[in-house]
């Protein structure tokens, strides 16, 4: 019996996450299948309902449910938990597990390019769940502080608070004044869903120094 996975969230189209699972099933002659699955902000709980019902083995989760697939699950291992989102979820009989990969997804990068992050200064755009495993990663390679800027100061806060519980030294500023301060900082990572859509960056790329290192989780474009 064929089992099937998801990766869930919205916007969902541009993801590629299906043709990269997809490919794999049939590299290692698996009988699985992997889809992208719309669920709108909001319909979360109506979507996890509909996956239970099709009896899904497994689903991914992006933008914007990393944080509240949190209180829908039954289970979940110890990097979920430090770090307050989800990324991958497993079912096991209508029961769900939640992991998540994204802390490790995003040091490896810098890891296999011998980047040092310890004492560095980090400035980090976006303060959804993605922005949560950042941090974490962060503040575990002993960066000296990381400067938030986000549209909303309400997360904001939230993330700059999640920081300071694990050890981090934070900062929140506006997008003028990261224009003004972003070639003070080492890294700058945008967290964000900008890109996807073409829209243009909200930080001026003139301001950059030149030994900066900009890094962006988004693919598309």
């Amino acid at each position: 019996m064929t089992s099937t996975y998801a990766v869930i969230g919205d916007p969902i189209d541009h993801s590629l996450s299906p043709n990269i699972h997809n490919a794999a099933f049939r590299h290692l002659e698996l009988d699985h299948t992997y889809i992208a699955y719309k669920i709108p902000a909001g319909e979360l709980s109506a979507g996890i309902d509909a996956l239970k019902a099709i009896k899904i083995a497994g689903f991914n989760v992006t933008i914007p449910h990393k944080i509240e697939m949190m209180k829908f699950l039954d289970e979940m291992d110890t990097t979920c938990k430090v770090i307050g989102a989800v990324n991958t979820v497993s079912n096991d009989n209508g029961r769900l597990k939640g992991y998540n990969t994204d802390m490790i997804g995003f040091l490896d990068p810098i890891k296999k390019r011998n980047l040092t992050i310890k004492d560095s200064q980090v400035m980090l755009l976006g303060a959804g769940g993605a922005a949560r495993a950042i941090v974490t990663a962060m503040v575990k390679e002993k960066a000296s502080k990381i400067t938030i800027v986000n549209r909303t100061m309400e997360n904001a806060n939230k993330l700059a608070e999640f920081a300071k519980k694990i050890g981090g030294n934070t900062d929140i500023v506006s997008l003028q004044e990261a224009n003004e301060l972003i070639s003070d900082h080492k890294f700058i990572i945008n967290s964000t869903s900008i890109g996807m859509k073409n829209e243009p960056s909200p930080i001026s790329t003139e301001n950059i120094n030149e030994n900066s290192i900009v890094y962006d989780i988004v693919y598309q474009p």
